[in-house]
């Protein structure tokens, strides 16, 4: 994993134990909750990239914040002037004789 990743999963993290710690949920009772042992829980709020993304999208259902994985790359500002781009240099294709 390249150094900025890392960083961003530990963040990650880090910002999912707080979320847990603000709501008062102990660490074995969220592990419970989300169906996997205290240790994976552990590794996802260490930012441990090997922890599967089911286990990250359940912990964010548990935790009350499962419409912020809907907001992820929701503005494609880049995606969407390559597409333009892409689209206004396409053949344009001919209507066929009858």
């Amino acid at each position: 994993m390249f150094p900025r990743q890392r960083q961003r999963a530990e963040a990650l993290g880090e910002r999912l134990q707080l979320a847990r710690l603000r709501r008062g949920v102990p660490q074995t009772e969220m592990a419970a909750r989300i169906g996997v042992s205290r240790m994976t829980l552990g590794r996802l709020e260490a930012g441990d990239p090997s922890v599967g993304l089911s286990v990250l999208l359940r912990a964010l259902d548990v935790l009350g914040l499962a419409t912020d994985v809907d907001r992820i790359a929701e503005e494609d500002e880049v995606g969407r002037q390559l597409e333009d781009l892409r689209l206004s240099r396409a053949p344009r294709r001919r209507a066929a004789s009858r």
